[in-house]
């Protein structure tokens, strides 16, 4: 029995509207998925620490996008697809990112060791920097005509808590390390003459000098055998969708030559002729 051409065209028209529902589903699927990659729809929520510190971010402002890691950030979050204005940033302590629970925000950036027992409550992108560990002192202390690891003997050595500055500081200078809860404060101890010398990664190192943070300071040198095989590395959520394209993203820019320009850009400065101590 033929189909009348009304009953033709009903059953194409409802044939038409099926297909479009099934392909508004699935794109609504797709960005539902899209959208769960990261805290906020269509924003790469990054956090740092506070304050953030010269070189990694100028003036404590990484929406400015000036400084190692904020001009880092915003080269990464370009090959994954945000403009510049889809980027927020928020504050963090240093230890609450790598410690294991929920996470408010995408990726978290502040001079993060990449380390076997970090990996285990979060994830790591690639390396984005192999620092060293330099030593500071104030220019007028006995320690400032220092030349190798010795001379610090019997000397007031301060580190930032559960840093790599720390291990190093124990390993290669004193079993009693004083520990601080962030660099300003670390600083600020040994401009008050409370420890003989810090020890920092050798660009934050400069920076503390460079800006007065301890006034007549001096960066006798870097550590020996203290650079930082594996690396700082972007710390993510464990098991983030994001960490994947986030690592390609690191990847592309370390092979199309853009990681090397940053760090010539905002690293070159505070790692150039700064003596190995013996």
């Amino acid at each position: 029995m033929s189909r009348s051409p009304r009953f033709l065209r009903l059953t194409a028209a409802l044939l038409t509207v099926a297909a479009l529902a099934g392909t508004s589903a699935c794109g609504s699927g797709s960005s539902s998925q899209s959208a769960q990659d990261t805290v906020a729809a269509d924003t790469l929520t990054v956090a740092t620490g506070e304050p953030a510190y010269e070189p990694w971010v100028i003036d404590n402002k990484p929406e400015s996008g000036k400084g190692y890691e904020s001009a880092l950030i915003y080269a990464i979050a370009d090959k994954l697809g945000y403009s510049k204005k889809q980027v927020t940033w928020k504050r963090t302590t240093f230890d609450a990112a790598i410690a294991p629970g929920t996470k408010d925000w995408d990726l978290n950036i502040q001079q993060f060791s990449i380390t076997d027992q970090r990996k285990k409550a979060v994830d790591f992108s690639p390396s984005y920097y192999n620092p060293t560990q330099s030593i500071v002192v104030r220019g007028d202390s006995k320690y400032a005509s220092a030349t190798s690891l010795n001379d610090f003997k019997g000397a007031t050595i301060g580190a930032m808590v559960g840093t790599t500055s720390y291990d190093y500081a124990k390993q290669k200078l004193s079993s009693d390390v004083q520990t601080f809860n962030d660099n300003a404060t670390l600083a600020q101890a040994l401009d008050a003459d409370q420890i003989d010398a810090l020890v920092m990664d050798t660009p934050a190192a400069v920076n503390v000098v460079t800006s007065s943070q301890v006034k007549n300071g001096k960066v006798v040198g870097q550590i020996p055998g203290s650079e930082d095989k594996q690396g700082m590395g972007i710390v993510l959520p464990k098991d983030s969708p994001l960490t994947s394209k986030v690592s390609k993203a690191l990847n592309e820019l370390k092979k199309d030559g853009t990681l090397e320009k940053l760090q010539n850009t905002w690293l070159k400065a505070y790692t150039t002729d700064i003596p190995t101590l013996k």
